[in-house]
C-alpha cells in the first residue's frame, strides 16, 4: 500500500459523506497519483466496516467490469467487486427515489443466489453452478460518488465499485435448467429500447465472474457464504436514468423486471 492508514480512513469518511449528501468527490487518483488497487480495497473495507458497525446487513457482492461492453464504456480493463447491503435491494415493480443517488445508471445482470459456501483458490464455473440455488434476473443501479471524468479502477473500487442498489425480478431458474450463456435481455427506458445484450458477454459465461471472485477472496483467507447474492456483472453498457423515468427489461424465458424512478 502507498497510502497511510490515516489517509485511507479519511477517504473512506469522504465517500460516506458524499453518499449522505448525494454528491461526488474529486478523483482520488488526481489527489493521490500513487494510489494502488490494494489502497482502493483498503478504503472500501474501512467504509464497509463502518457501515456494518452502524447496523447495515451485508447480503451479497457485486462484480463489475466483467464484459467488453463495460470495459469499453469505462476504459478499465479488469474486474472489480463491492459489497451489497440489505437496504439497497428492491423488488420487481418498485418505485425508487432518484434523490437517493448522486447519479443513476442501470446495468443488466444475472444474480446468483448461493446455497453453499464457495471458496477458492481453484474455484471453477462448475463449482459455482453446483453451489448455486438459483439464478435470477437483476438490474444493478450504479451510483458514483467520485467524479466520472478520468476515473481509474482505483477510484471505482474505493467507491464500492460504484454500487448503488439492485432490483430483483423475472423468473428464478436453477442453473442447470437454462443455458446461462445465451440468456438475452432487451433494456428499455420509457418504452424505447436503449441496450441489448447476451450473458456470454460476461467473461464467456456469467458464472466465470463468480468463480473469479471466490478465487480473489481466497488470497485473503475469505470465501462467499451460503445465502449470499452475487451480481455477476453487466452484459450491457450502463444506461443513464433520471427522475421520472421508467425502466423495463425483458429477459425472454427468464421473465421481466420493471421499476420507476420517482
Amino acid at each position: 500500500m502507498s497510502l497511510s492508514a490515516e489517509t485511507v480512513a479519511a477517504l473512506a469518511a469522504e465517500l460516506a459523506d458524499a453518499d449522505r449528501r448525494r454528491t461526488v468527490i474529486p478523483r482520488i487518483t488526481a489527489r493521490h497519483p500513487g494510489a494502488t488497487v490494494e489502497d482502493s480495497y483498503a478504503i472500501q473495507n474501512v467504509w464497509r466496516d463502518r457501515q456494518l458497525a452502524a447496523g447495515r446487513r451485508l447480503v451479497g457482492r457485486k462484480i463489475g467490469l466483467t464484459s467488453r461492453a463495460m470495459q469499453a464504456a469505462t476504459g478499465i480493463t479488469e474486474p472489480d467487486y463491492g459489497v451489497m447491503f440489505d437496504d439497497t435491494v428492491w423488488q420487481n415493480g418498485a418505485t425508487i427515489p432518484a434523490e437517493n443517488f448522486s447519479n443513476v445508471r442501470i446495468e443488466v445482470e444475472l444474480a446468483f443466489v448461493l446455497k453453499e459456501p464457495l471458496a477458492g483458490p481453484h474455484c471453477s464455473v462448475f463449482d459455482v453452478l453446483r453451489a448455486t440455488e438459483y439464478v435470477t434476473p437483476a438490474l444493478e443501479i450504479l451510483n458514483s460518488h467520485v467524479e466520472l471524468e478520468g476515473r481509474t479502477i482505483v477510484d471505482t473500487i474505493a467507491d464500492n465499485a460504484a454500487y448503488g442498489g439492485m432490483v430483483l425480478g423475472g423468473t428464478p431458474r436453477r442453473p442447470d435448467d437454462v443455458d446461462l450463456r445465451w440468456v438475452s435481455a432487451l433494456l428499455y427506458r420509457n418504452e424505447t429500447i436503449e441496450e441489448t445484450g447476451v450473458a456470454a458477454g460476461v467473461l464467456n459465461h456469467p458464472a466465470t465472474g463468480v468463480a473469479w471472485l471466490a478465487n480473489k477472496f481466497a488470497a485473503h483467507g475469505a470465501w462467499l457464504e451460503a445465502g449470499e447474492i452475487i451480481l455477476a456483472g453487466s452484459f450491457t453498457r450502463p444506461m443513464w436514468v433520471a427522475a421520472g423515468d421508467t425502466v423495463f427489461c425483458d429477459y425472454r424465458e427468464m421473465g421481466t423486471i420493471t421499476c420507476r424512478f420517482s
